[in-house]
């Protein structure tokens, strides 16, 4: 019985078999036109890179020394009507109605900051995103050279790889190209229009 049980079992096999080699054949042929490129380091370690996120620096520096003054003010408002409001009782509190003026203007300038500060953040952010569109341009051509070079079929980047031969991952090439035809671009701050309060009808 047993005899008969493996003379069935021996065709499925031999079936199994030949899907395995088939399938690792496929997956061999099709694994080496697999590439693999780390944008991040590209950018990061290219001239072009350093030069936008040294820029990107200054002018966040900028930005803090305009923010600056105006947070100053706020933090020392705040900690001047705090230490006043400690030293005094409910009831005296409730009899200066100048204190709670002094609170309203501090909530008013607070918001206002805080509305500054976030249109800063958003300058910042378009002005990478504006200096790095010819940057990416070129990065683009740059990897479709290498990429058809070496017969690729497929390019991914390493964020979602889990491993990979460094045979296969072609960044470094990739800076290599990218610092001949590019070592520095315009890195101009965009400015962001802060929001008219809208007119009462």
């Amino acid at each position: 019985m047993k005899r008969q049980i493996f003379a069935a079992m021996r065709p499925l096999r031999m079936l199994a078999a030949a899907l395995a080699l088939t399938i690792g054949f496929s997956a061999a042929s099709f694994a080496q036109g697999v590439l693999v490129m780390n944008e991040q380091r590209i950018l990061r370690e290219s001239a072009v890179g350093q030069h936008i996120a040294s820029r990107l620096e200054a002018i966040g520096q900028e930005i803090q020394a305009e923010l600056g003054p105006q947070q100053t003010a706020i933090q020392a408002e705040s900690e001047a009507l705090n230490a006043e409001l400690s030293a005094l009782s409910e009831d005296a509190i409730r009899q200066r109605p100048d204190l709670a003026a002094r609170y309203e203007s501090l909530q008013r300038d607070a918001a206002t900051f805080e509305q500054t500060r976030r249109i800063r953040a958003q300058e910042l952010q378009a002005t990478e995103q504006q200096a790095m569109r010819p940057v990416l341009t070129i990065l683009q051509e740059v990897l479709q050279e290498i990429f058809d070079e070496r017969n690729g079929s497929v390019l991914i980047d390493r964020s979602v790889v889990v491993y990979a031969a460094d045979s296969v991952d072609i960044s470094q090439s990739a800076i290599e190209r990218l610092n001949q035809r590019i070592s520095t671009t315009p890195v101009n701050r965009v400015r962001v229009p802060t929001q008219p309060a809208q007119q009462q009808q």
